[in-house]
């Protein structure tokens, strides 16, 4: 019973959380960085992977620590960066416009995927920017030094809004399970008032008691049908 009171509590402080992140980026940002189910699981997987051990140092000042810095800053809020998204949040936008600036960046994030210490993401569309996302959130890099990019409080937060976005997710599956339970049910429904059209109008005398109500379904159930496969 104690348990079951903590899961629903979790699950209303997921959705509070996600709430509070609606606002501050807007429900237009969100549904564009909204995670797809693939990269829902690049983030899980990151949070739950242990220390990784880098072949590339990660000391703070440097490019390589500051850039796996950020990326955790945006996976934290559930959003897989591209190399412009980096650059802006930490040189600013006028570094975007740089192209000798992001291929340097963009040369160091490949190092970066060689140590194991991110993924290169496909692309979803050819004409994108690739966009990255962390191994792990804690590493040991090349000169045995021990480096966490997130605290337990900020990975709680993050645990809390996965599991509020695949429930979102859980719940359209369950819905379009039921609209095809209803298609069929009315597609059936069409068929049958058209069969028993069909046959009233071959008997000799047409029965308005058999032959309205028959039509007046067909009709209602075609319409319905219609507006539903819209």
């Amino acid at each position: 019973m104690l348990e079951t009171r903590e899961t629903e509590h979790s699950r209303r402080e997921a959705f509070i959380m996600l709430f509070q992140l609606t606002l501050l980026k807007g429900d237009k940002a969100l549904s564009q960085h909204r995670p797809t189910p693939r990269e829902v699981r690049f983030l899980q997987e990151a949070l739950d992977a242990d220390y990784k051990i880098g072949n590339i140092r990660l000391r703070e000042g440097e490019y390589q620590y500051e850039l796996a810095k950020t990326i955790a800053s945006f996976q934290l809020e559930l959003y897989l960066p591209d190399v412009k998204d980096i650059i802006k949040k930490l040189y600013g936008e006028e570094k975007t416009n740089d192209v000798q600036f992001i291929r340097k960046i963009q040369t160091i994030l490949k190092k970066m995927e060689k140590s194991d210490v991110l993924r290169i993401l496909p692309k979803k569309k050819p004409w994108e920017l690739q966009r990255y996302a962390l191994s792990s959130f804690k590493f040991q890099d090349s000169d045995k030094n021990i480096v966490v990019l997130a605290t337990d409080q900020q990975l709680a937060r993050m645990q809390n809004l996965l599991q509020s976005i695949l429930s979102q997710q859980e719940i359209p599956a369950a819905k379009l399970s039921k609209i095809k339970v209803k298609i069929c049910i009315l597609v059936f429904m069409v068929a049958a008032s058209y069969t028993v059209i069909l046959w009233t109008l071959m008997q000799p005398m047409i029965s308005p008691i058999i032959f309205v109500p028959a039509l007046s379904i067909a009709v209602a159930c075609s319409l319905m049908l219609g507006k539903m496969l819209s």
